[in-house]
């Protein structure tokens, strides 16, 4: 049976994610930081057959929780209501439209930051180096040559092995990347986040990655 999923954020990429799973047989519940039937409309459109819903129904309903709201509001999610849960960071930090966040180090995966400000959630990376519209075109069938590859970044290992099946599900190879602090080389401006990869070349380049990464 298909994991259930909680969005949070009904723009571009949280309908995408969610016309992509409806697709796969998952439940899809989406939701956006106000009264749900403020959305009703867009999701209609945008996502039918998903439930528009609050928040915190999304996250406790959701097998999986998606995080697809701009990274700039991230200390607005409500770290009580994500406890517990598989949450996955599909959010990028644009300075341009985020702003400077003092949070955010050098060196340091924007998803670790989310981490520290959700302590009690069990969060993977993912979905965030695919364009929202390269989820409907760029998925095919398990065992198709060249299929894309998507990489998985987490720190709880069962959390990052139910969100591997989500993004095989979805219809992309999935590839381990080990932990949150590997997914530095998932977010803007690296040759992961800029190509589209199979998965020999996506597990080449998370290597290099890692050889090249300081030690903490």
């Amino acid at each position: 049976m298909s994991p259930a999923l909680g969005i949070l954020g009904a723009g571009r990429v949280g309908t995408a994610i969610a016309r992509q799973a409806l697709r796969t047989g998952h439940d899809v519940a989406i939701a956006a930081s106000g009264d749900p039937a403020d959305i009703d409309l867009i999701v209609e459109v945008m996502a039918p057959g998903a439930r528009a819903v609050t928040a915190a129904e999304a996250a406790r309903t959701g097998d999986l929780v998606v995080l697809a709201v701009p990274l700039r509001r991230y200390a607005t999610l409500d770290p009580d209501m994500l406890a517990g849960r598989v949450v996955v960071d599909a959010m990028n930090y644009w300075a341009e439209t985020d702003g400077h966040i003092p949070a955010l180090g050098v060196a340091r995966s924007s998803s670790e930051m989310v981490a520290d400000h959700l302590p009690g959630a069990r969060l993977v990376k993912t979905l965030n180096h695919i364009g929202y519209h390269e989820l409907e075109t760029d998925h095919a069938p398990a065992g198709t040559p060249d299929r894309r590859a998507l990489a998985v970044a987490g720190d709880d290992g069962a959390a990052r092995a139910g969100v591997l099946e989500l993004i095989e599900r979805l219809g992309f190879d999935a590839v381990d990347a080990g932990p949150l602090a590997a997914g530095v080389a998932l977010e803007p401006g690296t040759e992961i986040f800029t190509g589209r990869h199979d998965r020999r070349a996506l597990e080449r380049l998370l290597e290099r990655a890692d050889a090249a990464q300081p030690t903490r």
